[in-house]
Order: structure tokens, then C-alpha cells, then sequence
């Protein structure tokens, strides 16, 4: 279901129409309608700032940020953003983007989830961040109004329960690979799914390099 909120709608191309098939066939409905809220909220985000943003990288963006959490797309060894990443830059190859144009959603969707720098990057780095942090954090709920809020709930729902839900999602995307965690945010969805869990340490791994002194 396509929304016009603001004036904001899917793009029509021929790219995006692809990627919603390919999406919603690969992640769970839980996934694909949370990714389809935050190209919404990525969206108003730019309004809201007034940035100029390329609504299509930005859509590919938003879409394939959690497509590195699939088994079609997990690879054993890296974080599962960069996962992401590849799997939106080999799609995007197909259409003729520009070599610059898929580095910036390559980059988007490698950095969702490193806060306090895609903020400061072209606008479809940033905000494909935006957009994650709100459908996930609720980060800036109050500036959406609540019928924008409604209608994009309504048309792309949230499970009753979709904050312990994504927590699951997350821990079943990387659980196999915790490694890949050292650093960022996931460490803690491992922790909190496997108590036992110990994370990297970096102040350990500096103490314990073969550097003397």
C-alpha cells in the first residue's frame, strides 16, 4: 500500500517498484513493514530539516538496511549491516546507478546503526538513520504528528508486541555470527538474549597486543 503523506510517496521506478518485490519476498512481514515505515520516516525527516534528498537511493536505503538479517543474505563473517550494504549495491547494479549514488546507500545502510555520525553525511546517510532511530527508538516521536504517525501504522502495521519482536529479529540475524558485534549496538541484543555472553573489550584487546609498554 503506497501512502502520499505530506506529499511523500514511494518512488514509481522501476528500481523501487523491484525492490518492494524483492523485500517483501525475502524478510519476514515483520521486517518489510518495518522498513517501509522508515523510508516514511526518513522522508518527513528531510521535510522536517529541509534537506533535498534523492527519494529513490533513499528508499533503496531504508529498504534494504535490515536485508543483511536474512539467511539469503547473512554471510558468516561480516557485521550484518555490511551484509545489508552488499546486497543493496549488487541490486543496484542491475539499474545503472551511478558508481557515487550507490556508495551513498552502501554507506547508509552500513552506518544505521553507528549513532552521532551519519547525521553530519549527505542527507540519504542521514537519514536512513533518522528513520531507523525512529521506528526503533521512538527518537523524535513527538515532532511526527499523530495522524502522519496513524497512517503509517495503519498502512504498514507494528505487531503488538513489535519492540521485544524486533529485538528477536535482530538476535536471530546474528546470533551465529556474534563476533561480528565487537563495538557496536548488536553486542547488546546478543546480551540480552544470552546472558552468558561476554562482550569485546577494547581496553583489553589494547593491553594484550603484542606492543610493548
Amino acid at each position: 500500500m503506497s501512502l502520499n503523506i505530506q506529499g511523500i510517496r514511494i518512488p514509481d521506478s522501476k528500481m523501487a517498484r523491484e525492490a518492494t518485490e524483492l523485500v517483501r519476498d525475502t524478510e519476514s512481514d515483520l521486517l518489510f513493514h518495518h522498513s517501509s515505515r522508515v523510508y516514511y520516516w526518513a522522508a518527513l525527516a528531510g521535510q522536517q530539516r529541509e534537506l533535498k534528498v534523492d527519494h529513490e537511493l533513499l528508499y533503496i536505503g531504508c529498504m534494504f538496511h535490515d536485508m543483511g538479517l536474512t539467511h539469503e543474505n547473512c554471510s558468516c563473517d561480516k557485521r550484518f549491516e555490511v551484509d545489508g550494504a552488499n546486497a543493496a549495491r549488487e541490486f543496484m547494479q542491475q539499474y545503472g546507478v551511478s558508481a557515487g549514488d550507490m556508495d551513498k546507500v552502501w554507506t547508509a545502510i552500513a552506518l544505521h546503526t553507528t549513532p552521532g555520525i551519519p547525521e553530519f553525511m549527505d542527507p540519504v546517510i542521514a537519514l536512513v538513520t533518522a528513520g531507523v532511530e525512529m521506528d526503533v527508538l521512538g527518537l523524535n516521536y513527538q515532532v511526527y504528528q499523530d495522524d502522519v504517525r496513524e497512517a503509517v501504522v495503519d498502512a504498514h502495521p507494528r505487531t503488538a508486541a513489535f519492540k521485544e519482536d524486533i529485538i528477536q529479529a535482530f538476535y536471530d540475524g546474528i546470533k551465529n555470527k556474534p563476533q561480528t558485534t565487537f563495538g557496536n549496538v548488536k553486542a547488546d541484543v546478543i546480551a540480552d538474549k544470552e546472558p552468558a555472553f561476554i562482550k569485546g573489550d577494547f581496553c583489553s584487546i589494547i593491553r594484550n597486543s603484542r606492543w610493548q609498554g
